[in-house]
Order: C-alpha cells, then sequence, then structure tokens
C-alpha cells in the first residue's frame, strides 16, 4: 500500500519561511520524481515543483528563487523549502510521486500566508 504523508503546513506571516516534509513507503522511492503541487481556492491544481530520480529539478515560475525541493532517498522523504512566503503561495500543498503509468498523491497540508 503506497502512503504519502505530507507534515509541515501551517499560519505564516508574509516574508517568513516554512518547510513542508513529505513521506514516502509502499514505492521504491529513488526512482520515483518527486513533487509538489498546490491548490488555491477555486483553482486548478498546479505544479509547484518537481524533483526526477536524476536530480533535475524544475520550478514554477512564481517560486523560482524562493522554492526548494530536495530529497533524501536513505529517508524515503522529499521536502520543500519555501521561503519569502506571500499571500498568493496560500493553498494546499500536495506531494506527488510520478513514474511512467503509476502517480501517486498525499492527502495535502495546509498553508496559509497571512499577517
Amino acid at each position: 500500500q503506497v502512503q504519502l504523508v505530507e507534515s509541515g503546513g501551517g499560519l505564516v506571516q508574509p516574508g517568513r519561511s516554512l518547510r513542508l516534509s513529505c513521506a514516502a513507503s509502499g514505492i521504491s522511492f529513488s526512482i520515483y520524481t518527486m513533487g509538489w503541487y498546490r491548490q488555491a481556492p477555486g483553482k486548478e491544481r498546479e505544479l509547484v515543483a518537481i524533483l526526477t530520480s536524476g536530480g533535475s529539478t524544475n520550478y514554477a515560475d512564481s517560486v523560482k528563487g524562493r522554492f526548494t525541493i530536495s530529497r533524501d532517498n536513505a529517508k524515503n522523504t522529499v521536502s520543500l523549502q519555501m521561503n519569502s512566503l506571500k499571500p498568493e503561495d496560500t493553498a494546499v500543498y500536495y506531494c506527488n510521486a510520478g513514474r511512467v503509468r503509476n502517480t501517486y498523491w498525499g492527502q495535502g497540508t495546509q498553508v496559509t500566508v497571512s499577517s
């Protein structure tokens, strides 16, 4: 049974930082592309950042230079370091694991950026 469990969300003031983590089980973690997506109220789910098994990254333009995705294959975890947070970063953040025809999602963690 595949499980992706996110943690680290919460309420934070604009300009501050937050670190999300996702613990994966039930998959051969190291061969999966891992990613973070987010969905704001009334909007479509969108890509935030992905990190391939080979170490390549891709970021949404809106988070480039502020967010950093990383993975620890020994611990089966993927993290998203979010700096200089803005109110428009407010959303539910989802962890994703993808490979060929298989894709898995976590339950999501709420991030709210507000003063």
